[in-house]
This record gives structure tokens, C-alpha cells and sequence, in this order.
């Protein structure tokens, strides 16, 4: 088994460990719930306080993780928690921990966990390099693309693509709506916009997700592009 396997092996035995606690997932982990599968190096939670913070970190803790201290990450800051784990010398697995709300960093964009709640369903997660899957709270498909809509980074970018053609067109006001009740929409849609339809956009998607062919591409490049009419 391979360094990346045997993270990903790691976060759906320590997920499976702790499924019995209150929290929904969100990123990279998220995103395998309803699309094809990328590698995540960590694993994102949200909690709704402190008290179920405490009591998810001691858990962790039985297991060999080690709380490394609160702050922030690339993405988030705010009440931000991380856990780690050696699996091999040098080589870690984390848990991060995002607690009464998600608060992006560049945009200052605010996500309470209640929102993150009220927007969460029960799916299946799935690894990328295991064939494992497991039942969790994970952070509704259009909350999810609102929250990396918003964040717009590269990543975010590519999720989103691979995200947008699920959505239903029922709900496409409501990702609208909260898109732009906390950033400008229309900003953030050129952004993405000029990427997906830069020339080395395909190769990069596919160095993430894999394959995807030219129909697929197309749709999901669709889906985006007529979003904001």
C-alpha cells in the first residue's frame, strides 16, 4: 500500500471511529460524496461548539492523534482545531476542525456551523485510492458549491466544475442567493469562468480527477457558464 493510500485509509478508519459524534464534512471529502473521487491530504469537519469539540478531540487522542493547536489554515480561519497523526516516520495524516462557524480567509465570507447543519444530508463517502465508502453528515451538493464558489481558489475552482451539472435547477437561485448575500457573484463568476475556459484547464482538471471525456467536459462546462443568466 502507497503513502496515499495509507492516509486515506487512515481518515475512513479514524471517520468510522468518531461517525457517532455531531459533525458534517466538508471539503475534499465532501466533494467524493457527489462526484468522481479526488485525493483530500486532510479531512475537514464542523462542529457546532466547543463542548463537542473537546469531546471529538479526546477521542482523537485514543487514536494517536495529537492536537497541534488552534488557528487557521490555507483556506478558513476562525475557531479552527487540528489533529495529527503519524502513520509512518514523517509522513502524517490531520483532522481539521472548524468549530461554530467556517470563515473564509480571503474573502471574509462567514459560514455558521448552523448554516453547514441545516444544509447537510447523510451520503456516502468514497476514497479516491481505497475502495472504501462510508455513511456521513456531509455538507449539502448547493451549499457546497456556494461555500467553494465563494473561496475560488484553483481547487475550489475544479470542484466546482465537477460539482455544477448535479445541482438542481430548482435550487440554483438559492446558490445564487447565498453566494451573493456574502460576496459579489459576479466577481467570483469571472473568475471562474476565465479558468474553466483557459486552454490548460482540462489537463489540470484530469490531473485530479482523471479522465473526463469531451461530452462530459462540455456539459459540466455548460452547466457553469449558463449559471449566471
Amino acid at each position: 500500500m502507497d503513502l496515499l493510500q495509507l492516509r486515506e485509509k487512515e481518515i475512513f478508519e479514524t471517520l468510522g471511529k468518531i461517525r457517532n459524534f455531531k459533525f458534517a464534512v466538508i471539503g475534499g471529502y465532501a466533494i467524493n460524496a457527489y462526484t468522481l473521487p479526488r485525493f483530500s491530504a486532510d479531512c475537514d469537519i464542523v462542529l457546532e461548539n466547543d463542548i463537542e469539540a473537546k469531546r471529538i478531540g479526546k477521542e482523537l487522542e485514543k487514536f494517536g492523534y495529537k492536537r497541534k493547536g488552534a488557528g487557521k489554515t490555507e483556506q478558513y480561519h476562525g475557531k479552527f482545531v487540528k489533529y495529527e497523526k503519524e502513520i509512518q516516520k514523517n509522513f502524517r495524516v490531520s483532522i481539521d476542525i472548524m468549530v461554530s462557524n467556517v470563515f473564509d480567509r480571503h474573502t471574509k465570507a462567514n459560514f455558521s456551523a448552523k448554516w453547514v447543519f441545516e444544509n447537510s444530508v447523510t451520503r456516502l463517502v468514497k476514497g479516491k485510492t481505497i475502495p472504501d465508502k462510508l455513511g456521513l453528515r456531509v455538507i449539502s451538493i448547493d451549499a457546497l458549491i456556494a461555500m467553494k464558489f465563494i473561496s475560488c481558489r484553483t481547487a475550489d475552482i475544479r470542484d466546482v466544475f465537477m460539482l455544477m451539472p448535479q445541482a438542481k435547477d430548482i435550487n440554483l437561485n438559492w446558490i445564487k442567493r447565498e453566494i451573493s448575500n456574502r460576496y459579489d457573484f459576479e466577481d467570483r463568476f469571472k473568475m471562474i469562468k476565465d479558468k474553466i475556459t483557459s486552454v490548460q484547464f482540462k489537463n489540470n482538471l484530469q490531473g485530479v480527477y482523471g479522465y473526463v471525456d469531451k461530452t462530459a467536459f462540455e456539459k459540466h462546462k455548460k452547466a457553469i457558464l449558463t449559471f449566471s443568466e
